[in-house]
């Protein structure tokens, strides 16, 4: 059976048991902070697992594209650790649980409609004192007991060991089901069905309290059972990923076969690419934090297999064509990122190919150190500067020494990258939290926020939360620095899309709040503010009332940003992809795919297009309907968003279709002036466009006027038309000017410079040049020694002047004196000395400087004596 008809067998049969199919979440959740990837199925379903707003349905079923890094050294050398994969899930929100999951999972399994697996191949576990489980195992499905063994919390409980170690939380026991394959001694487990019916309170005994409604939540992972039904001995041998393997080998110049030497490192090739492009396709770029960083370490340990393996050229892009042909029929939309992916891969393989050059060179030296010294280990320092100065990852650092038969301190290491990061003002994140807390406890008990902002500006609303010193309370005053008030329905925008969220009040009888922001978490709308005056309360009447200057110049910046888009692709291609923005008070920034800087001629053309658009009128309109329906009606969606089932669709005129849930105006027309103001460069093939709109826009069109105006004065010309030609007119004066007093200055510099020689002295055949100069700079006793030297076949000049308060002192020699080891830098560093200062240079010219000017003429007259010494006379 083919891994892509797996996934939809899966799917297919629990959609037939009343499950909704569920899209895969994005790779990177940008609404969770808690998580950098994520992790498992289960994560799309955090808020109806805690019960957390509304609950649309009560039953899914998904296959979810995952990331997990734990396992990162395994990739390769197991049979079946990925940093990418896939994992199958159905799931229950206190709809049906052990008996229909059990029965279900038993069906799928082998029934000859679904997979037709030999039943007395498979054998189970359970918790140990999971007594249902095991009944329904052994009394219903008919296992015998020898099939069925009991194994403890750390075994079977999720998560691991929770009973006794914690966290507090949900939690429960599960039961695995493993199969053993026709032909090997040794099963595999494929599926993991977690009984989620216990909150974990403190610690044991009785700690483990039954939750009012149990969950399921089952995960078989799609590469290890497709590797079990195609027979084959690894998941990188399934037929989705094999091709990856041979692409890999064919990158770097090599066979691909599991058993030959090359093979593991070629597996981690093609894990890791798969894993990176699907990163890329969502927008993470290879970076030095948080996702990006995890999206570098992938590419550069698998760009270091590669040149492990003799690749010294960029190779990595090369195999991104293959994972899209693989991966494209479960996921379409990568074969839609195909170009930026390849780009972004090629870059980040250039830029570390200098960088892993150097660094393994340095690397090896610290390795013959080791040794020398009878270490068994890289020390932290040398794993610091190779990160620090060099770009050395610290695992490649540490797979390089286990090549080596070394380890790498990783204490000492860890300790100097948090005094870097404490001192940098930059410190960890945390990787996973799903701690109660204030807010959690209100979505407990309260309905989701009714948004009415789209309609109107001011509301009447009830208070029915406060949040106030991290604790939920009943009432809130002055006293309290930051309160977080929520209410039933609410007019004010929360900061979501890259649009900043309203600000405004909250009055009611006896008091006034200050929103000074809204943010919304699983349905719940905080106005995080300040109290003004009086007393609020739970229960109390409010009238809510967004600022509507502000909200008014906000909308006309987000309509903007799509007018932008649309020009963008216009006059570039469809490659100008959206990768992020930020809509303010009529100013936005709108970052985009662009791999080379945009020419001054199509800057204009864009914002040429932009208000043409703006004068055309065309009308705003937004529609809500089926995801499904709006990408078919043509709607453009951003990769790496997540969307709801039914989601909005802004549309302006007949040229532009987007999936936004922002504040947008209703006629193209109220923009009334984009004013691009700004195109630089944010990442590598990633541009930002910043640009006003409205009022601001026509407010910097008069402060370039009034500026233009203000130059026309200053140059004395009656018409801002004519100041180009003045400009020129006087740029030809200073040019004159520069070439006179260059003249002059030649002529100055040659009569000193015959005034210097017919002061030298002679040392054998060599003329020997001891002065001190006037008020000259280096670049002026530079330009002195060079045509001393030009007119004397054997020269040795040492000149010193005092500029803005500081000594200059240069020596420069002609080349046969460098030929019998006669060195500048020596020479001007012994002359130093006198007055307090040390330098070099080049053996044919050095410079250094000085604390004390006043000794400056004994520095010429120790430089001449120790000269003459070298010269033997």
């Amino acid at each position: 059976m083919k891994t892509d008809e797996l996934r939809e067998r899966y799917l297919d049969f629990f959609v037939s048991k009343g499950c909704i199919r569920r899209p895969s979440d994005v790779l990177v959740p940008r609404d969770d902070k808690t998580i950098l990837f994520t992790p498992a199925g289960m994560n799309q379903f955090k808020n109806q697992f805690l019960g957390i707003g509304p609950l649309e349905f009560t039953k899914a079923t998904t296959s979810q594209k995952c990331l997990r890094t734990g396992d990162i050294d395994n990739v390769g050398n197991t049979a079946y650790h990925h940093t990418f994969f896939e994992m199958l899930g159905n799931f229950s929100f206190g709809d049906y649980f052990k008996k229909e999951a059990i029965h279900w999972a038993w069906e799928f399994l082998t029934d000859k409609k679904w997979l037709g697996l030999d039943g007395s191949r498979l054998r189970i576990t359970v918790y140990l004192d999971d007594d249902e489980a095991y009944n329904i195992w052994h009394d219903e499905i008919k296992i015998p007991a020898n099939r069925i063994s009991r194994e403890n919390e750390k075994e079977n409980f999720w998560p691991a060991s929770s009973p006794t170690l914690g966290p507090d939380g949900v939690c429960g026991p599960c039961s695995e089901i493993y199969y053993l394959p026709p032909g090997s001694n040794s099963d595999v487990e494929i599926w993991n069905l977690v009984f989620t019916q216990f909150n974990r309170v403190g610690d044991p005994p009785n700690n483990l309290r039954p939750l009012p409604k149990k969950n399921i939540d089952t995960g078989m992972g799609l590469e290890r059972c497709a590797s079990t039904l195609q027979g084959v001995l690894s998941n990188f041998e399934i037929d989705l990923l094999k091709p990856l393997c041979i692409a890999a080998g064919d990158a770097v110049g090599m066979h691909y076969d599991y058993h030959a030497p090359q093979g593991r490192a070629l597996r981690r090739i093609a894990d890791h690419v798969r894993a990176c492009t699907f990163c890329l396709h969502e927008g993470v770029d290879p970076g030095p934090e948080k996702q990006g960083y995890i999206v570098r370490l992938l590419l550069r340990r698998a760009f270091l297999e590669g040149y492990l393996l003799g690749q010294h050229e960029p190779f990595l892009y090369k195999v991104v064509p293959a994972v899209v042909d693989a991966m494209k029929t479960g996921y379409p939309e990568i074969t839609q990122t195909v170009e930026q992916v390849i780009a972004g891969i090629k870059t980040e393989e250039e830029q570390f190919l200098g960088t892993v050059e150097k660094g393994v060179r340095k690397f090896d030296k610290f390795v013959e150190e080791a040794k020398r010294q009878g270490s068994a280990s890289i020390s932290g320092d040398a794993a610091w500067e190779l990160h620090s100065t060099d770009g050395f990852l610290i695992d490649l650092t540490q797979s390089l020494a286990e090549k080596n038969g070394l380890q790498v301190d990783r204490s000492r290491f860890e300790f100097l990258q948090n005094k870097h990061s404490k001192d940098s003002g930059t410190g960890a994140f945390a990787d996973s939290v799903m701690a109660a807390g204030p807010l959690s406890e209100l979505q407990k008990t309260l309905k989701s926020t009714e948004f009415v902002g789209y309609e109107v500006l001011e509301t009447v609303a009830k208070v029915v939360g406060l949040i106030a010193d991290k604790q939920v309370v009943k009432s809130a005053r002055q006293s309290h620095e930051t309160i977080a008030i929520v209410l039933d329905k609410t007019p004010f925008y929360a900061e979501a899309g890259g649009q900043v969220a309203d600000s405004g009040t909250l009055k009611g009888p006896g008091f006034e709040f200050e929103v000074r922001d809204t943010q919304k978490d699983a349905g719940l709308y905080l106005h995080i503010g300040k109290v003004i005056s009086g007393q609020i309360e739970v229960g109390a009447t409010v009238t809510a009332k967004v600022c509507e200057r502000r909200r008014s110049g906000i909308r006309r910046a987000h309509s903007a940003t799509h007018l932008l888009h649309h020009a963008l692709q216009t006059v570039l291609g469809s490659h100008a992809m959206q990768r992020g923005s930020k809509v303010e008070e009529d100013t936005l920034r709108f970052d985009f795919t662009q791999p080379k800087p945009i020419t001054d001629e199509q800057l204009t053309e864009i914002e040429n297009i932009v208000n043409a658009k703006v004068a055309s009128g065309a009308p705003v309109t937004c529609e809500v309907m089926d995801q499904e329906a709006a990408k078919k009606a043509g709607a453009t969606a951003l990769f790496g968003e997540k969307y709801p089932d039914r989601v909005r669709v802004v549309t302006m005129g007949d040229f532009s279709k987007e999936l936004c849930g922002g504040t947008h105006l209703t006629s193209t027309g109220q923009v009334g002036l984009c004013k691009v103001i700004a195109e630089e460069s944010v990442a590598k093939g990633v541009r930002r466009i910043t640009a006003y709109t409205g009022p601001k826009a026509l407010q910097k069109v008069r402060d370039d006027e009034q500026l233009l105006h203000e130059v026309a004065v200053a140059l004395k010309v009656s018409r801002v038309e004519d100041a180009p030609q003045r400009v020129n007119a006087l740029l030809e004066e200073l040019r004159e000017l520069k070439r006179e007093l260059q003249k002059q200055s030649s002529q100055s510099a040659a009569g000193l410079v015959d005034t210097l020689l017919a002061a030298a002295s002679k040392a054998g055949e060599t003329t020997v040049v001891t002065a001190l100069v006037d008020n000259a700079d280096a670049d002026t006793i530079r330009g002195l020694i060079d045509q001393i030297r030009r007119k004397s076949p054997s020269a040795a000049v040492l000149l010193g002047s005092i500029s803005d308060g500081k000594v200059i002192l240069i020596a420069g020699v002609t080349a046969d004196l460098v030929e019998k080891k006669l060195s500048a830098s020596d020479w001007v560093k012994a002359a130093a000395k006198a007055v307090g200062g040390g330098g070099g240079g080049r053996p044919d010219i050095a410079q250094a400087g000085g604390k004390t000017p006043e000794n400056l003429p004994q520095a010429i007259a120790d430089g001449k004596t120790y000269l003459l010494q070298k010269l033997g006379k």
